[in-house]
């Protein structure tokens, strides 16, 4: 034994020689050596079968094994007949063991097969021994699934199938015997399998078992009640086979015809889904389709199946169940029919000859037209269909022929032009009703129309599953009977219609409604009276009613069947003969339909409307109808319109609101007219019921899409309706009027919607145009006012309609001008190549469109149009779409420029709207564009525009607007298409000045809009100027007759120029404005801040500050004066001072400005201020001011000369050449009459003494003022001494006469021009010359000497500070008249150190040490410059006794004048002074000499002394008992 390889090779070497020794025998007659014989090869092949068979079979090597086996197959055949036998007990056995062994069995099996072959050649016996084993092998392989991707199994069957073959030839009855039985088994594979075998024996082995056909016949019974499709499928097989073979001739062949036809029948998605790369292979090979092909070819190719299948296949046609097999059965038919008229031509096709099974030709009829309704079905039975009613037409009616035979290939042709997508199922029924009533024509047999009818009323029933198919079985019905003659089949086929009709299926409720409708063009009256009959009997009641089939009906049923009614009721009245239906319309079919009226269901909701409007069409489309009067018309629309109510405002799933709206549409035609509020409700109700319909979010299935479109449509129908009835221009503005609402919506689904509708209603008016004579379309500016700005808006679908109805209201312009209907304009035409424009969403185009679309509406708008036009533009501007009312600001600012020159009269009234607009709306958008229309009014009629906005209503409307709105941007898209100019007013400029709750308001706004173009702000500044400054600022009036001063009440035109300028000056981009009238505006607001001071506002202005402040608003005061100083702030702001600003508000001079007791203060801290930080604008301000010292209002020269004043205490007055000037100004106000100018003057002549420290060198100290009481308190300060200025030293004597002239000043009450002169006189002593001062020297120390014991602490403080300045200016040249002042001014210096007001004993400290060196004696001076120093402790009692010790050493002849001196202090009002005074006196006494005390009157000392004791004060008391103690002295 070799190896493995060479063993297998070997082996297919004898399996080749074997096979082609078969080869060379079976053609032995052209063989080369005809001489061969089999028996040559014998004794060689058995020796080569013993060895392959015995040892090589038995190997391990698989390879080896199917070499082998491979090999006896064909080996087989060249053994001799008697060792072929005696091996087959072992050989047979043998191959079959190798199917356990293998996995793939084809060489098995096909050598098995060559065996068997091999072995029924020789009769062998042995093979009915092996014949159990040998068949349990083969069945086991058959019964294996069948892989289509495996060619081996597929191989292995085909080889198995041929082993059977050899084995029904051989033993016939053992293998029936094996297999039928096997039919019986539930088991799938077993009985798939199975069935295979027998399809292959019928046809392999027909001779043998054509004795067996009736036993394999009835085997078959279980097999086909099998569901199992791959069993169905084996047997649909086997049937094919049986067909070809005889079988079905036999008895129980029509069983097997009928189970093919079940088959066809099975509905295609009832095949199993199986995916995979074959799934169309798999589906091609699916039950259906094989029995559909295996009908089909036994009908076609097997002869002895005609006698078989005719007629019996007409049975299957009307039976509901074997619907989706129609198809190949008409075909079938069809097949079968034109081969038996091709036997007899003029024979009927169809032999009943008692045949009861067979179906009658008017069922046949029935049927195949009622399914011809949906062709497409069942793989085409519509075409099928009629193709078997063209060949049965002689079987159907004899007089049908002539007219199918034209009829029936023009339906065909029709199906061929269409898809089953594109095919309209309405037309194609009415092609078959049609095809219906020729056909009834043509027989015109009242007998065979009514046994049709019959016949279709039978079949009904059966379609209860196709209610398309039932619908249209319906019309049928309705045309066949409005042929037939008799009225008593027709009123007796319409009642039992009525009775036995399914009421819950709404395709049934439509059919029969269609039913009568047709039936009733040509029997009204029959179908009124047979609905009339219905309607009377108790069939909408939920008890019994006269028939048994509405006993106990529900709610709901009755319900579906006054639907039902209602429809028919529709049908009736659309399909009825237009010259019978007007005189039955109301008696009979609106009466009964408003019977239902007040229901609540749905379903019959949609059918009263439907019927409504089914009705109210066939009367508008009669001859009459026009003229018709239908009384029912109101009642009828309020229905509808409750109808409409009822649905659901946000969602739209029925067709309610359509079909409502459609019958609304077709009885607005009819007569009489809807009343006013009739019309608007109805519309009102219908706009707001679609347009409040939230769109379908994205996403989710269209299947609500048409019924949106449908119900859109009907809504324009409706509104263009109504709008055909009033075909003015009135007319167009009503509706219009209603859909403005949706128009201006902030939901954009409902703008794109409402737009679309006016676009349509524009289109209509235009297109049915008429104009008999020239009349003006007086509201064409509303109507673009509420348009153009929609060509901005966010959604590209409202863009497109607006332009639409932009330009339809131009044409319309252009109609009512007089030109014709073609006529094109070719700047209107331009609107049409914007559109493009508007598909972009950047804003900046769409501005750029828009600013086009108000360029062509300019060109053709008539002048006085305009007006209206731009105040409906106003109103969009409160749009809440942002891009709306931007659209809105570039066409009215378009149109302003282009047409504004014609507005001067219309200025009022268009602030006005600007105004209220603003009040109504808050957004930012609104206040950009109201500014933005504003400046471009005004720069064309900025007077007019001034006075509009001075007279609205004070305060200006307050803001409520957040910091963010208070400057906002317009955005690129806006900007781009701005002039500068005008985009300076909508860009954030420096920040604003004032206070959030100041922010600007709606009048506010409109004056900041003045102020973007400098030139134009400068003429609205000067106006505003002059209205503030032209008029009284104040009226006095008593608010009570006893009231001691009258009050002030501010004039409303001024305050409210204030007001404005004050706005005007706070918008950023008045700056240069500001600047070029900056010394203008300072001086008239200064004053103005001056004039107001304390005055109040006027009764109605006061009630709404107060409302303003209880609601809590925050806004700016409208009080007159706080209104001049925030717009003095603004100037200041918008001039570049901010420094001036905020040093004002760190010193608290705005608050000072506002009130009666700090204004001049204020004053003071401005001027101080603008001279430090404003210095070069001073020369024009002081002009400014000099012309206003004149004036009549004593505050304005109290304001002006205070300003002026402290200018001099800044030495930029004399770096800017101002000195000379100001000092003559002031000399002058000292004749002014008011004695606070007269007063703040002195001051300000004073203040040279502090206003130019630059230019003073080498003067010992100084003593300038700290201001901040009303007079100033002295306090030293260091400046070097200088030559002063020329110009100071030229006017020294007259200051000093001033200064004196103050003092003598004796036109003031108070003293305060005494004061001040006191003061000023202080500062300036040091600068005026010494041969001045000599001069005056004693009036000034006699003058001011009352003073020192003032009950006011300024003068008190001011006058002995003066005292020490005139000492200290006549140091060392002191005059004897001035010494016997200085001593007289000693007592009360020294006694009021003790004064209660620091400030006094400052300036005494002060007196005392100037008068040091006046006395001459160096102990005194020492001492007063040792103890008096600023700042350091005194204890006054050391210091009085050291003081009255030099004093009587040094001085002892004044012991009488100090002693007379104090005891005048004795009485003083001030505890403190008047216990000093006895101290004084002790101190004297004690230290006098003794010479001396004679000049002491002790009496008269004692007498005060004592009185002293008895002073309420203890410490008075104390020191009158110590006095009286140093006087023991004079004991």
């Amino acid at each position: 034994m070799g190896r493995p390889p060479l063993t297998a090779w070997v082996a297919t070497a004898l399996q080749r020689f074997s096979e082609s020794t078969l080869e060379y025998l079976a053609d032995l007659d052209q063989a080369p050596d005809p001489t061969v014989r089999k028996d040559a090869f014998a004794t060689d092949i058995f020796s080569a079968y013993d060895i392959l068979f015995h040892h090589w079979l038995q190997s391990r090597e698989a390879k080896l094994r199917l070499a082998v086996v491979e090999a006896l197959g064909p080996m087989s055949h060249l053994l001799p007949s008697e060792k072929l036998e005696e091996q087959l007990p072992k050989l047979l056995p043998g191959v079959l063991g190798l199917y356990k062994k293998h996995a793939e069995t084809v060489h098995v099996s096909r050598s098995l097969g060559q065996i068997l072959e091999a072995a029924a050649s020789v009769g062998s016996r042995t093979l009915d021994v092996q014949l159990d084993s040998l068949l349990a092998a083969l069945h086991a392989q058959i019964c294996v699934p069948v892989e289509s991707s495996s060619p081996l199994v597929m191989s292995n069957q085909k080889e198995v199938l041929r082993c059977f073959t050899v084995l029904a030839c051989c033993s016939p009855d053992r293998l029936l015997a094996f297999l039928l039985p096997k039919l019986d088994t539930s088991n799938e594979r077993t009985r798939v399998g199975t069935l295979q075998v027998v399809r292959h024996i019928i046809n392999s082995a027909a001779a043998q078992m054509e004795v067996k056909q009736p036993f394999i016949l009835s085997s078959m019974k279980l097999p086909l009640l099998d569901n199992n499709s791959k069993v169905k499928r084996a047997v649909v097989q086997v049937i094919s086979a049986m067909a070809h073979h005889g079988y079905l001739e036999q008895p129980g062949g029509e069983a097997m015809i009928e189970y093919i036809v079940q088959q066809c029948a099975l509905p295609p998605e009832a095949e199993p889904q199986k995916l995979g790369a074959n799934s169309e292979a798999l589906a091609a090979d699916s039950v259906r389709a094989i029995s559909v092909s295996t009908l089909y070819l036994v009908s076609t190719t097997v002869d002895r199946m005609g006698d078989v299948l005719w007629p019996y296949l007409f049975e299957f046609l009307v039976p509901v169940r074997f619907t989706g097999a129609l198809t190949p059965l008409c075909r079938s038919l069809v097949h079968l029919a034109q081969k038996r008229q091709e036997a007899g031509a003029h024979a009927l096709l169809i032999q009943y000859n008692g045949n009861v099974t067979l179906p009658s030709p008017y069922a046949m009829a029935t049927r195949l037209l009622a399914v011809s309704s949906s062709p497409y079905l069942g793989d085409g039975r519509g075409a099928a269909s009629l193709r078997l009613l063209s060949v049965l037409h002689r079987d159907i009616h004899p007089m049908l022929g002539q007219r199918w035979a034209t009829a029936i290939p023009l339906l065909l042709e029709h199906l061929d032009g269409y898809t089953e997508e594109t095919l309209s199922r309405k037309e194609w029924e009415e092609k078959l009703l049609m095809f219906l009533r020729d056909t009834l024509a043509v027989v015109s047999d009242n007998t065979w129309i009514c046994q049709l009818s019959l016949e279709m009323c039978k079949q009904l029933p059966s379609y209860n599953g196709t209610p398309l198919e039932k619908n249209f079985l319906y019309k049928c019905i309705g045309t066949t009977l409005g042929a037939a003659s008799s009225k008593e089949v027709v009123r007796k086929h319409l009642q039992e219609l009525l009775e036995t009709a399914r009421y819950q299926e709404e395709s049934e409720r439509e059919g029969l409604a269609c039913c009568f409708g047709i039936c009733a063009s040509s029997h009204l009256d029959d179908t009124l009276a047979q609905l009339e009959d219905f309607v009377k009997s108790d069939v909408f009641r939920k008890s019994a009613g006269i028939f048994n089939i509405f006993k106990d009906r529900s709610e709901n049923e009755v319900e579906k069947v006054k639907s039902a009614l209602i429809l028919c009721y529709g049908h009736v009245a659309a399909r009825a003969p237009r010259e019978l239906l007007l005189a039955r319309v109301e008696s009979d079919i609106f009466r009964n339909m408003s019977q239902c009226f007040s229901t609540k269901d749905l379903g019959l909701r949609l059918c009263l409307a439907q019927s409504v409007c089914m009705a109210s069409q066939a009367v508008r489309s009669s001859s009459h109808g026009s003229s018709f009067q239908l009384l029912r018309k109101p009642e009828l629309v309020a229905q509808m319109m409750e109808f409409i109510k009822a649905e659901p405002s946000d969602s739209l799933r029925t067709p309610m609101r359509k079909k409502a709206m459609l019958a609304c549409t077709y009885l607005a035609s009819l007569e009489p007219a809807l009343e006013g509020q009739a019309q608007a409700d109805l519309i009102h109700s219908c706009l707001h019921s679609i347009m409040a319909v939230l769109p379908e979010p994205e996403g989710v299935d269209g299947h609500q899409e048409p019924l949106y479109l449908d119900t859109m449509q009907a809504l324009k129908d409706l509104l263009t309706s109504l709008l055909q009835r009033n075909m003015t221009p009135q007319g167009l503005q009503v509706m219009v009027e209603h859909l403005s609402p949706w128009i201006k919506s902030p939901r954009g689904h409902e703008r794109v919607r409402a737009l679309g509708l006016s676009a349509c209603l524009l289109q209509h008016f235009l297109k049915h145009l008429h104009i008999s004579a020239l009349v003006p379309f007086h509201n064409l500016g509303l109507l673009l006012g509420l348009f153009s700005p929609r060509c901005a808006d966010l959604w590209p679908a409202t863009r497109q309609e607006a332009v639409s109805c932009v330009y339809s209201l131009l044409y319309l312009q252009l109609g009512y001008e007089g030109f014709s209907r073609d006529y094109q304009d070719d700047v209107v035409e331009q609107l049409l190549t914007l559109k493009d424009g508007l598909e972009h969403p950047d804003p900046a185009i769409l501005f750029h469109t828009c600013h086009s679309v108000a360029q062509i509406i300019g060109k053709r708008l008539p002048p006085d149009q305009l007006i209206s036009l731009l105040l409906t533009l106003f109103e969009g501007l409160g749009d809440p779409d942002q891009n709306c009312s931007r659209a809105a600001t570039v066409i009215v600012n378009c149109l302003l420029k282009e047409r504004g020159h014609v507005l001067l009269e219309k200025v009022p009234e268009i602030v006005s709207v600007l105004r209220s607009k603003l009040q109504e709306t808050h957004g930012e958008h609104v206040l950009q564009a109201a500014q933005h229309s504003v400046y471009v009014l005004a720069a064309r009629h900025h007077a007019a525009v001034v006075s509009s906005l001075l007279g609205s209503p004070l305060p200006f409307d307050r803001s409520r607007l957040s910091a963010s709105a208070a400057v906002t941007s317009p955005g690129p898209s806006l900007s781009a298409f701005l002039c500068p100019r005008s985009l300076a007013l909508l860009t954030p400029g420096p920040p604003d000045c004032r206070p959030l709750g100041q922010r600007k308001g709606h009048t506010c706004t409109l004056w900041r809009a003045l102020a973007v173009e400098p030139g134009l702000a400068t003429q609205v500044l000067g106006l505003l100027l002059e209205k503030m400054s032209g008029d009284v600022p104040f009226k006095e009036s008593r608010a009570f007759l006893l009231s001691s001063a009258p009050d002030r009440v501010a004039t409303l035109l001024p305050l409210a120029a204030t007001c404005a300028l004050y706005e005007v000056a706070s918008a950023p981009a008045s700056g240069p404005a500001v600047l070029e009238l900056y010394p203008q505006l300072f001086a008239a607001l200064l004053l103005r801040v001056s004039c107001t001071v304390g005055v109040q506002l006027p009764r109605n202005l006061q009630a709404k500050e107060r409302k303003s402040a209880s609601s809590g608003l925050a806004s700016r005061s409208l009080e007159p004066c706080s209104s001049a100083v925030d717009a003095l702030q603004a100037v200041l702001l918008r001039g570049g001072n901010d420094d001036v600003v905020q040093r004002m508000e760190l010193e608290g001079g705005w608050q000072l400005l506002r009130t009666s007791a700090g204004h001049e203060e204020g004053v003071t801290r401005l001027a101080s201020a603008m001279a430090k930080f404003a210095g070069p604008r001073l020369p024009l301000m002081m002009k400014a001011l000099f012309a206003t010292q004149s004036s009549v209002y004593e505050m304005q020269r109290v304001s002006s000369t205070a300003f002026l004043a402290e200018l001099l205490s800044s030495n930029t007055a004399n770096d800017l050449m101002l000195l000379e000037s100001l000092l003559d100004n002031l000399l002058a106000r000292q004749k002014d009459t008011c004695a606070r100018v007269r007063r703040l003057a002195l001051r300000g002549l004073a203040n040279v003494a502090s206003g130019s420290p630059d230019k003073v060198r080498g003067w010992p100290a100084l003593w300038g003022p700290v201001r901040g009481r009303e007079t100033a308190e002295l306090q030293p300060v260091r400046r070097p001494r200088c030559v002063w200025h020329p110009q100071v030293r030229a006017h020294g004597p007259q200051l000093l006469t001033a200064m004196i002239g103050g003092l003598d000043d004796g036109d003031d009450p108070h003293s305060l021009v005494a004061l001040e002169a006191m003061v000023g006189l202080a500062r300036l002593l040091d600068l005026v010359e010494a041969w001045d001062l000599r001069s005056v020297l004693l009036h000034v120390a006699i003058r001011i000497r009352p003073f020192f014991d003032s009950e006011k602490v300024e003068f008190r403080s001011a006058s002995i500070r003066l005292f020490g300045h005139l000492n200290k200016a006549c140091q060392g040249e002191c005059e004897d008249v001035f010494l016997e002042q200085l001593v007289g001014g000693l007592a009360p210096l020294l006694l009021h150190l003790q004064d209660p007001q620091p400030p006094v004993a400052a300036a005494c400290r002060f007196a005392l040490r100037m008068c040091g060196p006046n006395l001459e004696c160096e102990e005194l001076a020492a001492i007063f410059q040792k103890h008096l120093q600023e700042g350091r402790g005194l204890h006054f009692g050391e210091f009085l006794n050291t003081t009255c010790k030099h004093l009587m050493h040094h001085f002892p002849d004044l012991l009488g004048r100090l002693l007379s001196t104090s005891l005048f202090y004795f009485k003083s009002s001030w505890e403190d002074i008047r216990a000093a005074a006895p101290m004084l006196t002790g101190f004297l006494a004690l230290h006098v000499e003794a010479e001396r005390r004679p000049q002491v009157d002790l009496e008269q000392l004692l007498a005060a002394l004592q009185l002293l004791l008895k002073d309420p004060a203890p410490a008075v008391r104390v020191k009158a008992a110590e006095t009286l103690g140093r006087l023991v002295k004079f004991a």
